[in-house]
């Protein structure tokens, strides 16, 4: 990637005024610039109090300096930083005296890029580090610590180590062909594929949970004008978001409220009712509603029970393997009691009144359910949908080399695991291009 080398520095504290700033620098010239800017020597691992001036030697703040030796570091470079006062106009002109000094302005995540780089985090850390700060919810936080900690890289590792030792056997077996042994028939070939399958299935479980503790859930209601949509997401979310009238076709846009279900954030979408209109500003919202439920991972159909046969294929536009849930909604006008049951193809039918509030905890319980609340989140780590991808290609390779074995053809199982492998690398960054990283730590806070 382009500028790896050099002396960088940032701001790594939020924007805006607080009671302390940091300006934190890496790279050869760290020691240099705290020098010339403090006149002191610092000492690796030891907070000196020290004035900062700019070029002329006038005083910019009075502060904290920490140095860190490399390769005892974050980055595995020295590393400075420069505690000062919060103040937006203070840290800049510090900033601007540092790059005077030798250094230059980091880019996006060019801290934790260059700790991956020099081997001090693999790439699972270093995306554990941008989690672990944009975490939304205590358990997304002790998730992303976990995956800091190398939780997610250990059982990775694992797995990498496994698939060596298993390509190592099937090598062995091709570079002796004309021993009378059959290799190929081996049990502990066919039984390494099976061991490795169901470890690779259990980690990818656990990772699309880790994905969900990181993205949280995406629920899209739905229905007919009038159905109890709005009211349904204003029970959810406790406050009166959307607005209920008995005029239909009151919401025209998708309308997004965010709720915290036991440290998952589930992020409701409340759509404009499906009808046939002729109306454009109708006919637009129940496009974006269609779209919407495109993308869900629960489909919640808002209906009444004399109409619940008859909506039901308004779910037609749903994402493929998205939940289904089917609110039988007023129950208080028919004098029914609040229920729940799950039809045979999973369908989850939830009798309710939103307005009056009964029957609305089951709601809760089976969207908490879905979500993977509760035990599914105890000793979790966070993921990203890149590690859920990587994980399924190589599964999709395993399959195909077990299809080989099976026909006798040994190279081409062979040529399967190598590709397994280098796809189960890509997730630490053991197999990884520049173009990936370069996207990857993009997204990344500077200063970080």
């Amino acid at each position: 990637m382009a500028g790896k080398n050099g002396t960088i520095a940032a701001i790594a504290t939020p924007p805006g005024a607080g009671g302390v700033g940091i300006v934190r620098v890496s790279g050869p010239a760290a020691r240099a610039i705290a020098r010339a800017l403090t006149g002191c020597n610092p000492q690796a691992r030891k907070a000196a109090v020290c004035a900062f001036h700019d070029a002329a030697g006038a005083g910019i703040d009075r502060g904290l300096v920490l140095f860190f030796a490399g390769p005892k570091s974050f980055t595995g470079e020295d590393v400075l930083e420069l505690h000062a006062h919060g103040s937006p106009v203070v840290l800049n002109l510090l900033l601007r005296r540092v790059c005077e000094l030798g250094a230059r302005p980091a880019r996006a995540g060019e801290f934790s890029e260059r700790a991956f780089l020099n081997g001090k985090l693999d790439l699972v850390q270093a995306e554990a580090v941008a989690d672990l700060i944009a975490a939304g919810s205590a358990a997304a936080a002790r998730a992303a610590l976990r995956s800091l900690e190398g939780d997610f890289s250990s059982a990775v590792r694992a797995l990498f180590d496994a698939l060596v030792n298993l390509r190592a056997w099937l090598e062995a077996a091709l570079d002796f062909p004309e021993e009378e042994i059959d290799f190929l028939s081996a049990p502990q070939l066919s039984d390494g594929l099976r061991r490795l399958d169901a470890q690779l299935a259990q980690l990818l479980a656990a990772t699309r949970r880790g994905v969900v503790l990181r993205d949280g859930v995406h629920a899209v209601i739905v229905g007919r004008p009038n159905a109890g949509k709005s009211s349904v997401l204003n029970a959810l979310a406790q406050s009166d978001r959307a607005i209920v009238t008995a005029i239909a076709g009151t919401t025209r846009d998708v309308l997004r409220e965010s709720v915290n279900l036991d440290g998952i954030t589930l992020t409701l979408a409340d759509t404009a009712g499906l009808r046939e209109s002729t109306d454009t500003v109708e006919a637009e919202g129940m496009r974006r509603a269609r779209a919407e439920l495109g993308r869900a991972d629960i489909a919640i159909l808002v209906t009444e029970s004399a109409q619940a046969d008859a909506d039901s294929a308004l779910l037609d536009a749903c994402a493929m393997g998205a939940s289904r849930v089917v609110v039988h909604n007023k129950i208080d006008l028919l004098g029914e009691a609040a229920s729940a049951q799950t039809l045979q193809n999973g369908e989850i039918h939830i009798y309710l009144s939103a307005q009056a509030g009964t029957g609305m905890e089951l709601l809760r319980e089976t969207l908490k359910r879905l979500a993977g609340c509760g035990d599914a989140t105890q000793g979790a780590f966070s993921a990203r949908t890149r590690h859920v991808q990587a994980l399924e290609t190589v599964c999709a390779h395993l399959r195909v080399a077990q299809e080989h074995l099976d026909q006798r053809a040994g190279e081409l199982a062979a040529e399967e695991l190598r590709r397994a492998q280098q796809a189960l690398g890509e997730i630490t960054g053991q197999f990884t291009s520049d173009d990936l990283l370069g996207k990857i730590f993009s997204t990344f806070c500077i200063g970080k």
